[in-house]
């Protein structure tokens, strides 16, 4: 194992921001470069444009001279993978751990087996996850080790998604469609399939063979126009999506992952939400609940809602990042929770930390 790890940061999103700031406060990593792609960023300080201090490393979309560092590892963290992109990475011997909708990769159909051809020829592994889907079913996975009979693991996750301002990722769900749109059920089975990837793992982790991975869902429209920032939600339209990914053995549903979205004060059905977060049960013996929520830390400063964000921007980056050795160290080809040991928070511990 390295005394630290050489990175290469791929995109300088709002994950991406947080994978920077993480990475550069680590003793264990080394930012050696990034990739933008906007133009307007090429050529400026990494740290100035992830709101750190300068790093030194000037932002580039040259890939071929960020291959050519030969890092440990890329951080991905591009809105949506693209496949060439990641052959290319992987087919020269660089490791990639990414937040890019990626769990098992199960369906990119026959663009997963170009992935795992890649890593064959470069000797490099990819992981995929984020805090959900990912880090939640990994708290299922262990939650489930103190059973000795598991019925069924179930994952809810609710949120209050208002002033989340991402049309990139909710309009493919279905988010501002008519309530009555006949191609609904399809857009969100497509938008949220990393969740059937997700069931994947799980089932993979109980050495279970399922039958069939299937989605199901129901709807909420809100009876009045909602202002959403850079885009509006009309009158009459979706305003709450609610998907459930349902792994089947037989006729017995074994593992489910819930998703239970809402945007505005005028929905209709009103679903309530409580608190945002996830609730973990495992049905067996013993029955085990868990539930996860966060808050922000006493010294956060946050000045707007966006700021308030950054916090699931982190939950998002981090847990790739703690991944980083252990995907170093794993044999080549696509990797999950399953295949790694237990991923470790270090260098995370303010002016403790030594390098691993």
């Amino acid at each position: 194992m390295p005394n630290s790890y050489r990175v290469v940061q791929w995109t300088t999103g709002n994950v991406g921001k947080s994978s920077v700031q993480a990475i550069a406060a680590n003793p264990n990593f080394e930012l050696v470069g990034c990739y933008a792609w906007s133009q307007d960023k090429v050529g400026k300080d990494v740290g100035e444009l992830c709101g750190v201090a300068p790093l030194g490393v000037a932002a580039t979309n040259d890939a071929d001279a960020l291959l050519a560092l030969k890092p440990d590892c890329v951080v991905y963290n591009p809105m949506w993978i693209d496949v060439d992109e990641l052959v290319r990475i992987l087919s020269a011997g660089i490791n990639v751990v990414s937040t890019a909708s990626f769990i098992t990769g199960h369906n990119l159909g026959p663009d997963r087996e170009r992935i795992a051809q890649a890593c064959r020829q470069g000797g490099s592994t990819l992981f995929g996850s984020g805090v959900s889907p990912g880090f939640a079913e990994l708290l299922a996975i262990v939650s489930a080790m103190v059973c000795d009979r598991v019925d069924k693991i179930t994952v809810n996750e609710a949120a209050d998604t208002t002033f989340y301002d991402s049309p990139a990722t909710e309009l493919p769900v279905g988010f501002g469609k008519p309530i009555d749109h006949p191609d609904l059920p399809a857009m969100t089975a497509q938008g949220t399939a990393v969740f059937g990837e997700a069931v994947r793992l799980v089932a993979d982790a109980l050495g279970v063979e399922l039958d069939d991975i299937r989605c199901q869902a129901e709807y909420a429209q809100t009876t009045a126009g909602l202002d959403l920032g850079s885009w509006t939600i009309g009158a009459g339209c979706v305003a709450g999506v609610h998907a459930s990914w349902q792994g089947v053995v037989g006729d017995k549903t074994v593992v489910e992952l819930n998703v239970r979205w809402r945007k505005g004060q005028t929905l209709e059905p009103d679903w309530k939400i409580g608190q945002d977060g996830w609730v973990i049960q495992i049905d067996g013996r013993p029955t085990v609940r868990t539930a996860v929520s966060f808050l922000p830390p006493p010294d956060f400063q946050a000045e707007t809602i966006a700021d308030f964000m950054t916090l699931g921007h982190i939950m998002t980056a981090m847990p790739t990042i703690n991944a980083i050795p252990a995907v170093v160290a794993a044999a080549p080809g696509i990797a999950t929770y399953n295949d790694l040991p237990l991923t470790l928070p270090r260098g995370v511990v303010p002016n403790s930390s030594r390098k691993i």
